[in-house]
């Protein structure tokens, strides 16, 4: 129909054959590498530190571009982004985290609450923007290819849209940072989201002029990074790596 081959799938369902939309795949430069690299090595999930400026709807536009850019199972891209701008709807989820927040902080106990509690999570009334991102598992119909025997596909799918913002957002100077100190039913209440709809993450954007050399937490002494050696494995579980032997 558009001027494709078309090539045979299992003994009657019919697709083009879309060779002919293929273009060659080569590595970046060591520029745009580098670039990669440093987006993915210096993002931080800000709490506190977002400056006051709206964020340009060009650069929202951008970022959500980004996000709707993942990859998805079956190409259902069960995604959809809620924006949130209005100061009313900000405070009523702002009051939802501090409920859910004391809460969270009864769970530990001596030093560690201590420490819990001096850390500074002011993003949901301090960033001008957040963006609820939530999950259709209905959208693409009963039987999704790639969900067949996983059916949270659809979920970690969303979360590579999450992830392709928050880059995206490193690279324009955009502070991002993931709440997830909340009670689902509060935050389905505030934005009248559907009960079939899955919340996957509430994101407070602003820009920033300053971020951590290294994540917050292992600043403040929460917890450090673990050594990469000690997370590969070859060829089955437990098994240290052919380097390491």
């Amino acid at each position: 129909m558009d001027g494709g081959r078309f090539r045979i799938v299992g003994d009657q369902t019919m697709l083009p054959d879309r060779t002919d939309r293929m273009v060659e795949a080569q590595a970046f430069s060591c520029e745009d590498k580098n670039a990669v690299y440093r987006a993915i090595e210096t993002r931080r999930d800000v709490r506190d530190q977002f400056l006051p400026e709206p964020l340009a709807d060009d650069v929202v536009q951008r970022l959500l571009g980004a996000a709707h850019s993942a990859p998805s199972v079956g190409f259902m891209q069960p995604w959809n982004f809620i924006l949130v701008r209005d100061a009313a709807i900000r405070a009523r989820a702002h009051a939802a985290f501090s409920l859910a927040n004391e809460e969270a902080a009864l769970m530990f106990s001596g030093a560690t609450q201590d420490t819990y509690r001096s850390l500074k999570l002011e993003g949901i009334r301090k960033a001008p923007l957040s963006i609820c991102i939530t999950c259709d598992p209905t959208r693409g119909g009963k039987v999704i290819l790639g969900r067949t025997h996983n059916p949270r596909m659809d979920a970690y799918s969303t979360v590579c849209a999450v992830q392709n913002l928050w880059l995206a957002a490193r690279a324009e100077g955009v502070g991002v940072g993931w709440v997830s100190i909340f009670r689902d039913r509060d935050v389905r209440e505030i934005l009248a989201i559907p009960e079939h709809i899955e919340i996957i993450a509430w994101l407070c954007l602003g820009y920033v002029d300053t971020l951590y050399a290294e994540p917050e937490l292992a600043v403040k002494g929460w917890r450090q990074r673990l050594p990469l050696e000690d997370l590969i494995f070859e060829d089955r579980w437990g098994a240290s790596s052919s380097s390491d032997r």
